[in-house]
């Protein structure tokens, strides 16, 4: 079999999957439609797990998991979109990792609104400007982002997912050789992250390196300067046309940045790995056993805390704190209502969603 009868083969499988692909969409429009006849809601993130999952089981070709969820998420997204468009927000500028975080999951279709702060991101789903709203919550690497941490307890909206994102540098420039430039912009948190390669690959040479205020304004000034490059995301590079001469510069492997997607009123059905944030604004924290007491009722329950962040409570003159407390689990589990009865308005739920780390 020579090149051209595989390239035929390869063209025939390609005009079944769209047939298919067609198929599935006729479907996904009548769900559409029985869920606004019942006025359901569209994003269902525990059902499309069940999905990957059961691919994942039944797969035995040579796809990994990785590459069944990027395939698949996209094939949801478009049939979100066929369900019902809806407008998300996230952190911008285009091109960041917190953009690639929201098309991980709503695809290249949805309509995005790419909004300058975590805050306005809150506001424009409180106000319903968006459906879903797209912030970080946590690096591996630099740790919490505290303005997210914040308006979780200030802003009533609730948590649907979270989102795992193996955090990637490339090197782009439209220079196709190192010596050639003279100047590499990039966001300062990245020159550190990329240090081991800047130091290697870059010794001896007359490079300046200018901070700017994103990776994306990065890839775009490189965009428009032949003698410069950019440390930047892969999206940002591909979104400004800067071609890449190195791909997965960063220092460590094991860099990831946890965001969350954000709704209001939202509440995720119960799936068999859940996990649930809540906020406790604890009575007399400045009492001794009081947090002590608190933690212990989740392991007297068997209740597996993964993450509790201390915050200052503001608008007092005392030093008083309240807790951002993640554990596995579903709020409606029984031992989980028991707490959320015991210490009743000192706790706010923001939400049980699928684990992913």
């Amino acid at each position: 079999m020579d090149l051209q009868d595989l390239r035929n083969r390869i063209d025939a499988l390609d005009d079944q999957l769209l047939t298919v692909l067609n198929e599935r969409m006729e479907l996904v429009k009548k769900v559409g439609e029985l869920k606004r006849s019942s006025q359901s809601i569209i994003y269902r993130p525990e059902r499309e797990k069940q999905i990957l999952d059961r691919l994942e089981k039944h797969n035995n070709g040579l796809l990994t998991r990785q590459a069944i969820d990027a395939i698949f998420f996209e094939i949801f997204a478009v049939s979100r979109n066929l369900e019902l468009p809806e407008r998300v927000s996230y952190l911008g500028p285009e091109g960041s990792f917190t953009h690639q975080a929201a098309e991980s999951r709503f695809g290249g279709m949805s309509e995005y609104l790419v909004l300058p702060t975590i805050h306005s991101v809150f506001e424009s789903v409180e106000t319903g400007r968006a459906k879903f709203g797209v912030v970080p919550i946590e690096n591996n690497q630099e740790g919490i982002v505290i303005e997210t941490v914040d308006f979780l307890r200030e802003k009533n909206l609730s948590i649907v997912a979270e989102v795992l994102l193996q955090v990637h540098f490339t090197f782009a420039s439209q220079s196709d050789s190192l010596r050639n430039i003279r100047r590499i912009y990039s966001k300062d948190i990245a020159f550190r992250q990329c240090g081991k390669f800047i130091s290697e690959y870059l010794e001896g040479m007359d490079i300046e390196l200018i901070p700017v205020e994103s990776t994306s304004k990065a890839a775009k000034l490189a965009a428009q300067e032949a003698d410069s490059a950019a440390i930047c995301s892969s999206i940002s590079a591909r979104l400004f046309g800067v071609p890449i001469l190195f791909d997965n510069i960063e220092d460590s492997d094991q860099n990831r940045t946890r965001f969350l997607i954000l709704a209001k009123d939202f509440v995720n059905i119960k799936s068999d790995d859940d996990k649930t944030t809540i906020i406790a604004n604890l009575p007399n924290t400045n009492r001794p056993g009081v947090l002590y007491e608190f933690l212990k009722d989740f392991n007297d329950r068997g209740i597996n805390l993964t993450k509790i962040e201390s915050r200052p409570l503001r608008g007092t003159a005392t030093f008083r704190a309240w807790f951002l407390v993640e554990f596995l689990g579903h709020v409606d589990d029984p031992p989980v209502k028991e707490i959320m009865h015991k210490y009743g308005t000192h706790l706010k739920a923001l939400g049980s969603y699928i684990r992913i780390s």
